[in-house]
């Protein structure tokens, strides 16, 4: 596939990307200005709205001010008059990460993903600018250098990952495949690159999944105070519709969170607050639907849940000492300690990394006064997972190994002849055999006798 056709597909999916983004805030306000407002209100106001909600997805922190009349109205204080929301929806950032990484890996699979990625990450420059230049907005404001260059980041940096993942797998004739041979000239190093990318790539995953299956049950256990909270809020159906899709856009913000909280530093929902397996402390929660399945005390129980990362690590670890096994060609082979060290470095470090970062993404302001500070702090985070996969992965990577002895391979190697003089028979029920392969008869060979002791005992002198 030619340079020009791998620029234009990849900036195609840029554009389907954006286009996709802001469809999925325009549609809802669409569909409640047509029943909620009747269809009276100007449509086009929808439009900076929309065009705000997409930017947040894409990490733009948004920076609101309300006019007195509004403060008036609602008896708000006036320190709330401004504030930034920057809590992140991360189920649209990670909707355009998807997109973009499977955009780059095509882009290399077409050997020339340099050029895709390039050509997409331009594009989506171009849509932002164009987005932002055409919704300007008196109440919510956005930095002119976020709005252009966060969404390029969010799009460009997973369509680079998938690029160079997919170069690796199918090749690209260039600095990859390059890379990669002169790795592979070296015996030790030959199998370590990949052992460890998928170690990393267990540590994530196995972060998310934690958290994810902490959701899961707190969904299960108090899910009566999430119902609860609706029905507080006596919405009708179309206000319980707009209230789910927004609690749905920040699923995986919560995941995050809850991963933060199974790893030990947990989270915070405002400022002076803690969400932690080792204690609880909460003040004045929004009335937000969602915000009730988080638990309102921690018992000693919960300390346990840090065993659940370890899990992750020794997994992490295991997968990775596996593939060193199997790459080394011989599978009673323990691969070297240098090796296992690369692979323990990799999975600790790289986990703590992506651990911070997705707290870091998972966090930020939700509101005026103390909600300025939501989420999990990304240092703690790090640490504590770094440390907690350092345990796991440890006992994986250099745990003492039962080798394969010369006399334990010998039976096997053995009964290998037997097996196939035994299957003989079945293709050939009556095979002739040559006089010059064939032996005369002893008749000490039938000696029920001689399988107990040395055959020559009961041979005549």
């Amino acid at each position: 596939m030619n340079r020009l056709l791998v620029a234009l597909l990849a900036a195609f999916d840029a554009l389907i990307a954006a286009a996709v983004g802001v469809g999925a805030a325009l549609a809802p306000l669409t569909v409640l200005w047509v029943l909620g407002l009747g269809g009276t209100a100007d449509w086009a106001a929808l439009w900076p709205a929309s065009v705000r909600l997409w930017q947040l997805g894409q990490l733009v922190p948004l920076q609101f001010t309300l006019p007195p009349e509004y403060l008036t109205a609602t008896g708000l204080p006036a320190d709330a008059a401004t504030f930034t929301l920057s809590l992140v929806p991360l189920a649209a950032a990670g909707a355009t990460a998807l997109f973009a990484a499977r955009s780059g890996a095509r882009a290399a699979r077409s050997g020339a993903w340099a050029v895709g990625v390039a050509s997409g990450g331009v594009v989506t420059l171009a849509v932002a600018w164009l987005l932002w230049s055409t919704s300007a907005n008196q109440v919510v404001a956005v930095s002119t250098a976020a709005a252009l260059l966060l969404p390029v980041a969010v799009f460009a940096v997973p369509a680079l990952l998938g690029a160079i993942i997919g170069a690796w797998r199918h090749g690209d004739d260039g600095i990859i495949d390059a890379l990669r041979i002169r790795l592979e000239h070296d015996p030790r190093n030959r199998e370590v690159a990949e052992a460890s990318a998928r170690g990393l790539g267990v540590a994530v995953l196995g972060f998310v999944a934690v958290g994810a299956f902490l959701l899961a049950v707190l969904t299960i256990l108090r899910g009566g105070e999430m119902v609860a909270l609706f029905e507080s809020a006596h919405v009708d159906a179309l206000g319980a519709v707009i209230v789910g899709l927004a609690q749905l856009a920040y699923l995986p913000t919560l995941v995050v969170w809850g991963g933060a909280f199974a790893a030990g530093p947990g989270f915070s929902i405002g400022a002076g607050t803690a969400v932690s397996p080792s204690g609880v402390e909460l003040g004045v929660l929004p009335g937000i639907p969602v915000l009730g399945l988080v638990p309102t005390a921690a018992s000693s129980w919960t300390l346990l849940l840090v065993l659940l990362i370890v899990a992750v690590g020794f997994v992490a670890g295991a997968t990775a000492r596996r593939r060193l096994l199997d790459g080394g060609g011989e599978r009673d082979a323990v691969p070297g300690a240098f090796a296992r060290a690369v692979a323990l470095a990799v999975i600790v470090l790289g986990g703590a990394g992506a651990a911070a970062l997705l707290a870091m993404l998972a966090s930020g302001s939700f509101g005026p006064g103390r909600l300025a500070q939501t989420g999990p702090s990304a240092g703690p985070v790090a640490l504590a997972v770094g440390a907690e996969l350092l345990v796991g992965a440890a006992i994986a990577l250099f745990s003492p190994v039962r080798r394969g002895s010369p006399g334990d391979r010998a039976p096997a190697a053995a009964a290998a002849p037997a097996s196939t003089a035994a299957a003989a028979p079945r293709s050939t029920p009556f095979p002739i055999a040559d006089d010059a392969e064939t032996a005369p008869l002893d008749p000490l060979d039938l000696d029920p006798l001689a399988s107990f002791g040395d055959s020559d005992d009961h041979r005549p002198a």
